[in-house]
Protein backbone atom coordinates (compact mmCIF):
# COMPACT_ATOMS: atom_id res chain seq x y z
CA UNK A 1 0.00 0.00 0.00
CA UNK A 2 1.42 3.12 -0.51
CA UNK A 3 1.08 5.85 1.92
CA UNK A 4 2.62 9.55 1.40
CA UNK A 5 3.71 11.15 4.41
CA UNK A 6 4.07 15.24 4.01
CA UNK A 7 5.68 17.93 6.31
CA UNK A 8 4.77 21.15 5.67
CA UNK A 9 6.77 22.79 7.65
CA UNK A 10 9.37 22.28 11.10
CA UNK A 11 11.72 25.37 11.60
CA UNK A 12 14.26 24.04 9.00
CA UNK A 13 14.60 20.37 10.86
CA UNK A 14 14.42 17.54 9.12
CA UNK A 15 11.26 16.03 10.45
CA UNK A 16 11.37 13.41 13.21
CA UNK A 17 7.78 13.67 12.57
CA UNK A 18 7.69 11.92 9.30
CA UNK A 19 11.03 9.90 9.82
CA UNK A 20 9.39 7.95 12.59
CA UNK A 21 5.83 7.07 11.23
CA UNK A 22 8.00 5.85 8.40
CA UNK A 23 10.18 3.24 10.22
CA UNK A 24 6.62 2.46 11.35
CA UNK A 25 4.52 1.99 8.19
CA UNK A 26 7.55 0.52 5.93
CA UNK A 27 7.71 -2.33 9.02
CA UNK A 28 3.81 -2.70 8.21
CA UNK A 29 4.72 -3.40 4.66
CA UNK A 30 3.52 0.02 3.11
CA UNK A 31 5.78 1.72 0.33
CA UNK A 32 6.55 4.94 2.15
CA UNK A 33 7.23 8.20 0.67
CA UNK A 34 8.19 11.42 1.48
CA UNK A 35 7.56 15.63 0.61
CA UNK A 36 8.78 18.18 2.62
CA UNK A 37 7.41 20.89 1.40
CA UNK A 38 10.04 23.54 2.87
CA UNK A 39 12.00 22.24 0.05
CA UNK A 40 9.86 20.12 -2.13
CA UNK A 41 6.78 20.76 -4.21
CA UNK A 42 3.60 18.44 -3.76
CA UNK A 43 4.82 16.28 -7.04
CA UNK A 44 1.70 14.69 -8.64
CA UNK A 45 3.80 11.72 -9.49
CA UNK A 46 4.36 11.08 -5.38
CA UNK A 47 1.09 11.56 -4.58
CA UNK A 48 -0.35 9.41 -7.83
CA UNK A 49 -2.06 6.02 -6.86
CA UNK A 50 -1.60 7.26 -2.81
CA UNK A 51 -4.03 4.94 -0.53
CA UNK A 52 -2.97 7.52 2.42
CA UNK A 53 -1.75 10.78 2.58
CA UNK A 54 -0.89 11.87 5.90
CA UNK A 55 -0.37 15.42 6.41
CA UNK A 56 2.40 16.50 9.94
CA UNK A 57 1.32 19.63 11.56
CA UNK A 58 4.08 20.11 14.46
CA UNK A 59 3.78 24.09 14.16
CA UNK A 60 1.17 26.56 13.85
CA UNK A 61 3.01 27.95 10.71
CA UNK A 62 2.76 23.98 9.45
CA UNK A 63 -1.31 24.09 9.79
CA UNK A 64 -1.46 27.10 8.30
CA UNK A 65 0.00 25.64 5.32
CA UNK A 66 -1.55 22.30 5.39
CA UNK A 67 -4.90 23.94 5.30
CA UNK A 68 -4.16 25.36 2.37
CA UNK A 69 -2.76 22.58 0.34
CA UNK A 70 -5.49 19.82 1.21
CA UNK A 71 -7.28 21.27 -1.94
CA UNK A 72 -4.23 20.44 -3.56
CA UNK A 73 -3.82 17.41 -1.95
CA UNK A 74 -7.33 16.34 -2.61
CA UNK A 75 -7.28 17.27 -6.48
CA UNK A 76 -3.90 15.42 -7.08
CA UNK A 77 -4.71 11.89 -4.71
CA UNK A 78 -8.86 12.05 -4.70
CA UNK A 79 -8.89 8.45 -4.33
CA UNK A 80 -6.56 8.60 -1.15
CA UNK A 81 -7.51 8.62 2.93
CA UNK A 82 -6.54 11.89 4.02
CA UNK A 83 -4.90 12.27 7.49
CA UNK A 84 -3.46 14.81 9.31
CA UNK A 85 -1.29 14.35 12.54
CA UNK A 86 0.50 16.17 14.97
CA UNK A 87 0.00 18.63 17.75
CA UNK A 88 -1.92 20.61 16.27
CA UNK A 89 -3.96 18.79 14.74
CA UNK A 90 -6.71 17.71 17.44
CA UNK A 91 -7.39 21.39 18.34
CA UNK A 92 -8.41 21.52 14.95
CA UNK A 93 -10.06 18.76 14.57
CA UNK A 94 -13.55 20.43 13.61
CA UNK A 95 -12.23 22.33 10.86
CA UNK A 96 -10.04 19.69 9.38
CA UNK A 97 -12.77 17.37 8.94
CA UNK A 98 -14.91 20.77 7.17
CA UNK A 99 -12.00 20.43 4.82
CA UNK A 100 -12.39 16.61 3.77
CA UNK A 101 -9.99 15.16 6.32
CA UNK A 102 -11.10 11.81 7.31
CA UNK A 103 -8.73 11.12 10.54
CA UNK A 104 -7.35 13.20 12.90
CA UNK A 105 -4.61 12.17 14.79
CA UNK A 106 -2.48 13.62 17.87
CA UNK A 107 0.10 12.27 20.88
CA UNK A 108 1.96 8.99 20.38
CA UNK A 109 0.63 8.40 16.57
CA UNK A 110 2.43 5.74 14.91
CA UNK A 111 -0.28 2.83 16.17
CA UNK A 112 -2.92 4.69 14.51
CA UNK A 113 -0.87 5.60 11.47
CA UNK A 114 -0.19 1.48 11.17
CA UNK A 115 -4.61 0.58 12.15
CA UNK A 116 -5.62 3.09 9.39
CA UNK A 117 -3.61 0.78 6.50
CA UNK A 118 -4.92 -2.23 8.09
CA UNK A 119 -8.31 -0.94 8.42
CA UNK A 120 -7.57 0.14 4.71
CA UNK A 121 -6.44 -3.30 3.40
CA UNK A 122 -9.52 -5.14 5.25
CA UNK A 123 -11.69 -3.17 3.03
CA UNK A 124 -12.70 -0.58 6.15
CA UNK A 125 -11.72 3.19 5.92
CA UNK A 126 -15.31 4.73 6.43
CA UNK A 127 -15.16 5.92 9.95
CA UNK A 128 -12.15 6.85 12.15
CA UNK A 129 -11.65 4.12 14.80
CA UNK A 130 -8.70 4.99 16.39
CA UNK A 131 -8.36 7.68 19.15
CA UNK A 132 -7.72 11.21 18.09
CA UNK A 133 -5.24 11.60 21.06
CA UNK A 134 -3.30 8.20 22.01
CA UNK A 135 -1.01 8.89 25.02
CA UNK A 136 -0.25 5.00 25.52
CA UNK A 137 3.07 4.04 26.02
CA UNK A 138 4.73 2.77 22.43
CA UNK A 139 7.57 1.31 20.94
CA UNK A 140 10.28 3.45 19.65
CA UNK A 141 11.51 2.99 16.24
CA UNK A 142 15.03 3.70 14.65
CA UNK A 143 13.22 6.71 12.58
CA UNK A 144 12.88 5.79 8.70
CA UNK A 145 15.22 8.86 6.69
CA UNK A 146 15.86 7.38 4.07
CA UNK A 147 13.00 9.53 1.67
CA UNK A 148 13.76 12.90 3.24
CA UNK A 149 16.12 15.56 1.84
CA UNK A 150 19.71 15.28 3.02
CA UNK A 151 20.85 17.17 5.84
CA UNK A 152 23.06 19.76 4.08
CA UNK A 153 19.79 20.83 2.72
CA UNK A 154 17.89 21.78 6.01
CA UNK A 155 18.89 24.48 8.80
CA UNK A 156 22.94 24.93 9.76
CA UNK A 157 24.62 25.61 12.37
CA UNK A 158 26.04 29.04 12.50
CA UNK A 159 29.26 29.38 14.62
CA UNK A 160 30.68 32.75 16.35
CA UNK A 161 33.58 32.74 13.90
CA UNK A 162 31.96 32.65 11.16
CA UNK A 163 32.06 28.74 10.53
CA UNK A 164 29.13 25.74 9.94
CA UNK A 165 28.52 22.79 10.69
CA UNK A 166 25.70 20.65 9.25
CA UNK A 167 22.74 19.58 11.67
CA UNK A 168 21.14 16.84 12.78
CA UNK A 169 17.47 17.11 14.34
CA UNK A 170 16.72 13.91 17.08
CA UNK A 171 14.54 13.73 20.07
CA UNK A 172 15.05 11.99 23.15
CA UNK A 173 11.49 12.73 24.54
CA UNK A 174 7.81 13.16 23.68
CA UNK A 175 4.96 15.86 25.25
CA UNK A 176 6.14 17.86 28.15
CA UNK A 177 5.34 17.41 32.24
CA UNK A 178 4.75 20.96 32.39
CA UNK A 179 1.30 23.02 31.86
CA UNK A 180 2.39 26.24 30.40
CA UNK A 181 -1.08 27.71 29.73
CA UNK A 182 -0.08 28.87 26.31
CA UNK A 183 1.82 26.05 25.14
CA UNK A 184 0.53 24.16 22.58
CA UNK A 185 1.66 20.65 23.76
CA UNK A 186 -0.25 21.30 26.77
CA UNK A 187 -3.84 20.69 25.23
CA UNK A 188 -2.19 17.02 23.74
CA UNK A 189 -0.21 15.38 26.24
CA UNK A 190 -2.05 17.19 29.56
CA UNK A 191 1.18 16.82 31.46
CA UNK A 192 2.59 13.40 29.88
CA UNK A 193 5.93 12.97 28.56
CA UNK A 194 7.13 10.00 26.91
CA UNK A 195 11.08 8.74 27.01
CA UNK A 196 12.38 7.72 23.84
CA UNK A 197 15.23 4.62 24.70
CA UNK A 198 18.92 6.07 24.48
CA UNK A 199 19.95 2.95 21.82
CA UNK A 200 16.89 3.87 19.71
CA UNK A 201 18.11 7.90 19.87
CA UNK A 202 21.85 6.77 19.66
CA UNK A 203 20.67 4.58 16.34
CA UNK A 204 19.25 7.62 15.08
CA UNK A 205 21.92 9.73 16.13
CA UNK A 206 24.21 7.21 14.04
CA UNK A 207 22.65 7.38 10.57
CA UNK A 208 22.78 11.26 10.93
CA UNK A 209 26.10 11.52 11.42
CA UNK A 210 26.65 8.55 8.61
CA UNK A 211 24.74 11.44 6.62
CA UNK A 212 27.22 14.25 7.49
CA UNK A 213 25.62 15.92 10.52
CA UNK A 214 28.30 17.28 12.61
CA UNK A 215 26.02 18.90 15.40
CA UNK A 216 22.80 17.40 17.00
CA UNK A 217 20.04 19.77 17.55
CA UNK A 218 17.54 17.74 20.14
CA UNK A 219 13.76 19.16 19.54
CA UNK A 220 12.56 17.84 23.12
CA UNK A 221 10.05 20.18 24.33
CA UNK A 222 12.17 20.08 27.96
CA UNK A 223 15.66 18.18 27.78
CA UNK A 224 15.77 18.29 31.68
CA UNK A 225 12.15 16.46 31.64
CA UNK A 226 13.90 13.15 32.30
CA UNK A 227 17.21 14.49 33.99
CA UNK A 228 18.34 10.94 34.27
CA UNK A 229 17.53 9.89 30.62
CA UNK A 230 19.18 13.20 29.95
CA UNK A 231 22.13 12.77 31.42
CA UNK A 232 22.54 9.29 30.00
CA UNK A 233 21.71 10.63 26.26
CA UNK A 234 24.33 13.17 26.68
CA UNK A 235 27.07 10.90 27.72
CA UNK A 236 26.26 7.97 25.27
CA UNK A 237 26.08 10.60 22.42
CA UNK A 238 29.87 12.11 23.88
CA UNK A 239 30.95 8.40 24.17
CA UNK A 240 30.64 7.30 20.27
CA UNK A 241 30.72 10.86 18.69
CA UNK A 242 33.42 13.08 20.42
CA UNK A 243 33.94 15.74 18.15
CA UNK A 244 29.91 15.89 17.70
CA UNK A 245 28.24 19.20 19.28
CA UNK A 246 24.83 19.82 20.59
CA UNK A 247 21.91 21.81 21.29
CA UNK A 248 18.70 21.72 23.65
CA UNK A 249 15.88 23.21 24.73
CA UNK A 250 15.30 23.64 28.82
CA UNK A 251 13.16 25.31 31.06
CA UNK A 252 14.69 28.07 33.18
CA UNK A 253 12.87 26.70 36.20
CA UNK A 254 14.89 23.29 34.95
CA UNK A 255 17.97 25.34 34.37
CA UNK A 256 18.38 26.40 37.86
CA UNK A 257 16.86 22.81 39.42
CA UNK A 258 19.82 20.81 37.72
CA UNK A 259 22.49 23.83 37.95
CA UNK A 260 24.76 20.89 38.73
CA UNK A 261 24.13 18.99 35.58
CA UNK A 262 25.15 22.51 33.42
CA UNK A 263 29.14 21.69 33.38
CA UNK A 264 27.91 17.95 32.24
CA UNK A 265 26.40 19.13 29.54
CA UNK A 266 28.78 21.28 28.54
CA UNK A 267 32.24 18.31 28.50
CA UNK A 268 30.09 16.54 26.54
CA UNK A 269 29.64 18.62 23.52
CA UNK A 270 26.43 21.00 24.44
CA UNK A 271 27.05 24.49 22.78
CA UNK A 272 23.76 26.42 23.50
CA UNK A 273 19.77 25.97 25.60
CA UNK A 274 17.30 27.29 23.92
CA UNK A 275 14.83 28.12 26.61
CA UNK A 276 10.99 30.23 26.53
CA UNK A 277 11.75 32.93 28.49
CA UNK A 278 8.34 34.05 27.37
CA UNK A 279 8.22 37.89 29.41
CA UNK A 280 10.20 39.76 31.95
CA UNK A 281 7.34 41.07 33.57
CA UNK A 282 6.42 38.56 36.27
CA UNK A 283 2.74 39.30 36.27
CA UNK A 284 2.60 38.24 32.63
CA UNK A 285 4.68 35.22 33.73
CA UNK A 286 2.43 34.48 36.23
CA UNK A 287 -0.84 34.42 33.70
CA UNK A 288 1.29 32.18 31.43
CA UNK A 289 2.34 29.58 33.90
CA UNK A 290 5.81 29.81 33.22
CA UNK A 291 6.79 28.82 36.70
CA UNK A 292 10.13 31.31 36.71
CA UNK A 293 10.16 34.99 37.32
CA UNK A 294 12.39 38.08 36.02
CA UNK A 295 14.97 37.40 38.13
CA UNK A 296 15.29 33.33 37.79
CA UNK A 297 15.92 34.56 33.86
CA UNK A 298 19.01 36.49 35.23
CA UNK A 299 20.25 33.47 37.38
CA UNK A 300 19.63 30.97 34.66
CA UNK A 301 21.71 32.99 32.46
CA UNK A 302 24.60 33.58 35.10
CA UNK A 303 24.64 29.90 35.69
CA UNK A 304 25.36 29.11 31.91
CA UNK A 305 27.41 31.72 31.11
CA UNK A 306 29.54 30.27 34.80
CA UNK A 307 28.98 27.05 32.63
CA UNK A 308 30.50 28.57 29.11
CA UNK A 309 26.82 27.04 27.56
CA UNK A 310 25.06 30.13 25.57
CA UNK A 311 21.59 30.61 26.14
CA UNK A 312 19.07 31.64 23.92
CA UNK A 313 15.92 32.92 25.11
CA UNK A 314 12.82 33.32 23.42
CA UNK A 315 9.65 35.17 23.81
CA UNK A 316 6.55 36.23 23.38
CA UNK A 317 7.11 40.01 23.31
CA UNK A 318 3.33 40.91 22.74
CA UNK A 319 0.47 39.71 24.63
CA UNK A 320 -2.86 41.43 26.18
CA UNK A 321 -1.07 42.49 29.41
CA UNK A 322 1.70 43.87 27.75
CA UNK A 323 2.31 47.73 27.75
CA UNK A 324 4.27 49.62 26.33
CA UNK A 325 6.69 50.69 29.22
CA UNK A 326 6.74 46.86 29.63
CA UNK A 327 8.12 46.76 25.96
CA UNK A 328 10.72 48.87 26.51
CA UNK A 329 11.91 47.18 29.74
CA UNK A 330 11.89 43.60 28.02
CA UNK A 331 14.87 45.80 25.33
CA UNK A 332 16.93 47.00 28.29
CA UNK A 333 16.79 43.86 29.66
CA UNK A 334 18.34 42.21 26.58
CA UNK A 335 20.79 44.95 26.93
CA UNK A 336 21.84 44.88 30.43
CA UNK A 337 22.28 41.27 30.19
CA UNK A 338 24.29 41.74 27.15
CA UNK A 339 21.58 39.43 24.81
CA UNK A 340 21.21 41.39 21.91
CA UNK A 341 22.95 38.87 19.68
CA UNK A 342 21.38 35.87 21.68
CA UNK A 343 17.73 36.56 20.23
CA UNK A 344 16.20 36.29 17.09
CA UNK A 345 14.89 39.77 15.93
CA UNK A 346 11.53 37.40 15.65
CA UNK A 347 10.93 36.90 18.85
CA UNK A 348 10.51 41.06 19.69
CA UNK A 349 7.68 40.86 17.29
CA UNK A 350 5.83 37.55 18.59
CA UNK A 351 1.99 37.65 19.32
CA UNK A 352 0.68 35.56 21.77
CA UNK A 353 -1.56 32.89 19.75
CA UNK A 354 -4.45 31.59 21.66
CA UNK A 355 -5.78 28.13 19.73
CA UNK A 356 -8.43 26.05 20.73
CA UNK A 357 -7.79 23.91 23.80
CA UNK A 358 -5.56 26.69 25.33
CA UNK A 359 -5.58 27.05 29.06
CA UNK A 360 -5.12 30.38 29.16
CA UNK A 361 -9.01 30.11 27.97
CA UNK A 362 -9.77 29.33 31.62
CA UNK A 363 -8.32 32.61 32.97
CA UNK A 364 -11.34 34.55 34.57
CA UNK A 365 -10.49 37.58 32.32
CA UNK A 366 -9.51 36.36 29.15
CA UNK A 367 -12.89 37.00 27.58
CA UNK A 368 -12.39 40.21 27.92
CA UNK A 369 -10.00 40.39 25.53
CA UNK A 370 -10.55 37.94 22.93
CA UNK A 371 -13.07 37.60 19.81
CA UNK A 372 -14.74 34.40 18.38
CA UNK A 373 -12.28 31.69 17.13
CA UNK A 374 -10.91 32.46 13.73
CA UNK A 375 -10.39 29.40 11.23
CA UNK A 376 -8.03 31.56 9.03
CA UNK A 377 -5.68 32.89 12.04
CA UNK A 378 -6.74 29.13 14.01
CA UNK A 379 -6.75 30.71 17.11
CA UNK A 380 -9.00 33.43 19.18
CA UNK A 381 -8.24 37.02 17.95
CA UNK A 382 -7.48 39.43 20.77
CA UNK A 383 -6.89 43.25 21.30
CA UNK A 384 -4.66 44.72 23.56
CA UNK A 385 -6.42 47.69 25.76
CA UNK A 386 -3.71 49.87 24.93
CA UNK A 387 -4.15 50.32 20.91
CA UNK A 388 -0.64 51.54 20.83
CA UNK A 389 1.24 48.26 21.52
CA UNK A 390 -1.27 46.48 18.88
CA UNK A 391 0.20 49.05 16.50
CA UNK A 392 3.46 48.65 17.80
CA UNK A 393 3.46 45.03 17.14
CA UNK A 394 2.32 45.32 13.33
CA UNK A 395 5.22 47.79 13.19
CA UNK A 396 7.67 45.40 14.56
CA UNK A 397 6.49 42.30 12.45
CA UNK A 398 6.48 44.61 9.80
CA UNK A 399 10.03 46.03 10.31
CA UNK A 400 11.90 42.52 11.05
CA UNK A 401 10.44 41.06 7.78
CA UNK A 402 11.99 43.94 5.80
CA UNK A 403 14.93 43.87 7.77
CA UNK A 404 15.91 40.49 7.33
CA UNK A 405 15.08 39.97 4.17
CA UNK A 406 17.70 42.77 3.61
CA UNK A 407 19.90 40.71 6.01
CA UNK A 408 20.94 43.15 8.39
CA UNK A 409 22.63 42.41 11.55
CA UNK A 410 20.96 41.45 14.54
CA UNK A 411 21.87 44.97 16.35
CA UNK A 412 20.95 46.92 13.42
CA UNK A 413 17.75 45.25 13.84
CA UNK A 414 17.48 45.61 17.19
CA UNK A 415 18.46 49.67 17.74
CA UNK A 416 15.24 50.14 14.67
CA UNK A 417 13.13 48.35 16.93
CA UNK A 418 14.45 50.31 20.29
CA UNK A 419 13.67 53.19 18.15
CA UNK A 420 10.35 51.88 17.44
CA UNK A 421 9.43 51.35 20.79
CA UNK A 422 10.21 54.41 22.53
CA UNK A 423 8.40 56.66 19.51
CA UNK A 424 5.22 54.73 20.12
CA UNK A 425 5.65 55.73 24.17
CA UNK A 426 6.62 59.40 23.04
CA UNK A 427 9.23 61.19 24.38
CA UNK A 428 13.26 61.36 24.07
CA UNK A 429 15.06 57.39 22.38
CA UNK A 430 17.85 57.06 24.28
CA UNK A 431 21.68 56.69 22.31
CA UNK A 432 22.17 52.85 22.31
CA UNK A 433 26.43 52.50 23.32
CA UNK A 434 27.81 50.54 20.78
CA UNK A 435 30.18 48.71 23.72
CA UNK A 436 26.90 47.08 24.95
CA UNK A 437 25.87 45.30 21.81
CA UNK A 438 26.72 41.32 23.22
CA UNK A 439 28.52 39.39 21.15
CA UNK A 440 27.24 36.52 18.86
CA UNK A 441 26.92 33.00 20.01
CA UNK A 442 26.09 29.30 18.07
CA UNK A 443 22.74 29.26 16.32
CA UNK A 444 21.17 27.73 13.90
CA UNK A 445 20.25 29.35 10.32
CA UNK A 446 16.75 29.28 10.84
CA UNK A 447 15.83 30.18 14.07
CA UNK A 448 13.25 29.34 16.50
CA UNK A 449 9.79 30.83 16.66
CA UNK A 450 6.29 29.67 17.85
CA UNK A 451 4.10 31.11 15.37
CA UNK A 452 4.27 33.28 12.28
CA UNK A 453 2.35 33.97 9.03
CA UNK A 454 3.25 31.80 6.17
CA UNK A 455 5.48 33.19 3.84
CA UNK A 456 4.23 33.85 0.37
CA UNK A 457 7.08 30.99 -0.71
CA UNK A 458 5.76 28.58 1.57
CA UNK A 459 2.47 28.95 0.50
CA UNK A 460 3.47 28.55 -2.83
CA UNK A 461 5.29 25.39 -2.37
CA UNK A 462 2.12 23.55 -3.12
Amino acid sequence: MKVVLINPYEIGRQPFGLAEPAAWLARAGCEVHCLDLTLQCLEPEVLRDARVVAIYVAMHTATRIAIEAIPRVRKLAPEAHLCVYGLYAPMNEKLLRKLGVQIVLGGEVEPALVSLVERLRAGDGKVQTEPVVNLSRIEFMTPDRRALPPLERYAHLQLPDGGRKTVGFAEGTRGCKHLCRHCPVVPVYQGAFRVIPVDTVMADVRQQVSAGAQHISFGDPDFLNGPTHARKLAQALHAEFPGITYDVTIKIQHIIKHADMLPELKATGCLFITSAVESVDDRVLERLAKNHTKDDFARALRLCRAADIALAPTFVAFTPWTTLEGNIALLKRLLELDLVESVPPIQLAIRLLIPQGSLLLGLPDMQSYIGEFDPKLLGYPWKNPDTRVDRLQLAVQELVMKAEAEKLTRRDIFASIWKLAHAALGGEIPELAEHVMSLPIPRLSEPWYCCAEPTHQQLQSF
